[in-house]
């Protein structure tokens, strides 16, 4: 009996030779969308995400700083900086002209709770348990009734569906500490009511969190970066360090998100306010790290920031933007001559126009005015920091999620614990974004 051959060696062989190839195939088309990420298509569809792996030819370094980071020996800061070519241009003449005819930072706040708040607490799905006054106690619901009145003019009232329009296929994205994530918040807040529940999502807490609105094909970001360049305290959740560590001449882990942004707000300055900061050089080799204190450290974040900003920002296609500090009332001293307390308990406002608390540095305002000056054809600034001096009615102090277990000598004593550095919300933030929304609308 004569046995025929079979041909399934030679089709199993070619299947296999198939397979292969198709693999390979998509392999290099996967690594052609990510070296193209920012050409064709990336603008124009947000639902793309951009992931960075520092390496050490990116970084020009080879240990990536994270929370386990240590210098193996710490000597005095010396003074050097990094050699950084900003090119000084001619300021946006758009912009200024819009704060030639109106300073909308210089105002007063006016009761309004026929206006106001422009959300409700409750209703909010994002709101933060940092945040949410209400919520965990606080007995009276005034500060969230107050309308900021420029002099002069008026803010244009909020329309969540007018401003959804302006963000429709783009990416609005918060950068810097828990102070803007509050900001971020506060966005998500004002806007979310108008996309149905089933066409938003958000993802889980990590170092950039998007929030998406599908029908209008647009985010609103936050990414967590407390230094602005790359540090040690740069993960989202576990960032409360002995020591704290910073590259000063390094954005790039930050910046890889950056780029791909529409809208840029930056805010940096209560990290830089907590004692020495730890100064780590891409070049340094040996560990040695250099201690600087907090505002000669904040003055290169800076410098590198501004760099980057000089290099990559095209006004044309982009906006930045760089929101001032966030005032604390630590010392009711200060506003109430004979008192010992703090913004516990504190239901109105301060009335005198040329109020400033000793929470808001003007040596660490003049340096950040001084180096957004070298790139302003580029960056707008968001000025919050006088209007909310007037504002210590608007903290948590003790109505707020505390996660470490107070004594009962704290408790016994609510100002020893009050939270006199975050805002309420709704409250102080909203209006941030109403004057945000004032340059972009």
């Amino acid at each position: 009996m004569i046995h025929k051959k079979t041909q399934l060696p030679l089709i199993a062989l070619v299947f296999f030779l198939f397979v292969l190839c198709t693999i390979f195939i998509n392999e290099r088309r996967f690594q052609e969308i990510h070296r193209k990420g920012d050409d064709a298509g990336t603008r124009n569809n947000v639902k793309k995400t951009f992931s960075f792996t520092p390496t050490s030819s990116s970084l020009n370094h080879s240990v990536v700083l994270d929370r386990f980071s240590t210098c193996k020996s710490t000597v005095k800061y010396r003074g050097k900086k990094a050699e950084w070519d900003l090119h000084l241009l001619p300021s946006h003449k758009q912009e200024e002209k819009k704060e030639d005819s109106c300073n909308v930072f210089s105002g007063r706040w006016v009761f309004d709770n026929a206006s106001y708040p422009l959300y409700n607490e409750s209703d909010c799905p994002y709101m933060s348990d940092q945040l949410a006054c209400l919520k965990h106690g606080r007995p009276d619901s005034g500060y969230q009734y107050w309308r900021w009145q420029p002099h002069g003019c008026n803010l244009k009232r909020w329309n969540a569906s007018e401003i959804w329009e302006k963000l429709r296929g783009k990416r609005l994205m918060f950068v810097g500490d828990s102070l803007n994530r509050g900001q971020w918040i506060s966005m998500l807040c004002l806007l979310q009511s108008v996309i149905p529940a089933e066409k938003r999502s958000i993802t889980p807490n990590a170092p950039l969190t998007i929030f998406r609105a599908e029908e209008y094909n647009a985010t609103i970001e936050f990414q967590w970066a407390p230094l602005v360049v790359e540090s040690n305290s740069d993960d989202p959740v576990n960032h409360r360090l002995d020591e704290r560590i910073m590259r000063p001449d390094s954005v790039l882990r930050h910046a890889s998100e950056w780029k791909h942004a529409d809208i840029l707000i930056f805010n940096s300055y209560l990290w830089w306010r907590q004692g020495p900061v730890k100064l780590l050089w891409s070049k340094e080799e040996n560990g040695v790290c250099e201690e600087a204190q907090g505002l000669e450290a904040m003055e290169l974040a800076m410098d590198a920031w501004a760099n980057w900003v000089d290099s990559n920002i095209d006004p044309s296609k982009q906006k930045a933007f760089f929101v001032t500090m966030s005032p604390t009332h630590l010392w009711s001293r200060e506003w109430e001559a004979g008192t010992e307390g703090n913004c516990y308990n504190q239901k109105s406002l301060i009335e005198d126009e040329r109020y400033w608390g000793s929470g808001s540095d003007l040596e660490t305002m003049r340096m950040v005015e001084n180096v957004v000056s070298k790139v302003k054809s580029k960056v707008s600034v968001i000025n919050i920091t006088q209007l909310s001096e007037y504002r210590k009615d608007g903290h948590p102090s003790i109505y707020r999620k505390f996660w470490e277990v107070r004594t009962d000598e704290q408790l016994a004593n609510p100002t020893s614990y009050s939270d006199c550095i975050h805002w309420c919300l709704p409250g102080v933030p909203d209006v941030w974004n109403e004057l945000l929304f004032h340059y972009l609308l």
